[in-house]
């Protein structure tokens, strides 16, 4: 009989930690961006990197908010089912 994996507590903060590592580089890019020291190769450099960054962070914060709808469906509680970042 095959037991199916489960998520350590380490496996479930992984994307929170690269939530974090994300928006923690994203700041640090606008900071740099606003001193307005930057010359306008390096300013484009950052704005793509920023804006991967955003679309990463924006990423995760969908899954969050889709993990904790299926959560906390009110009106079915049965139908809970795992999460599945793919889907």
């Amino acid at each position: 009989m095959s037991k199916t994996p489960t998520a350590t507590p380490a496996q479930d903060a992984l994307p929170v930690a690269e939530f974090e590592n994300a928006l923690g580089e994203l700041e640090g890019l606008v900071a740099r961006m606003e001193t307005g020291e930057l010359s306008l190769d390096d300013s484009l450099g950052n704005f793509e990197r920023g804006i991967a960054l955003y679309r990463q962070c924006q990423r995760a914060l969908d899954q969050a908010d889709l993990k904790v709808r299926q959560l906390l469906d009110a009106a079915d509680p049965d139908s809970a089912v795992a999460f599945d970042p793919d889907a």
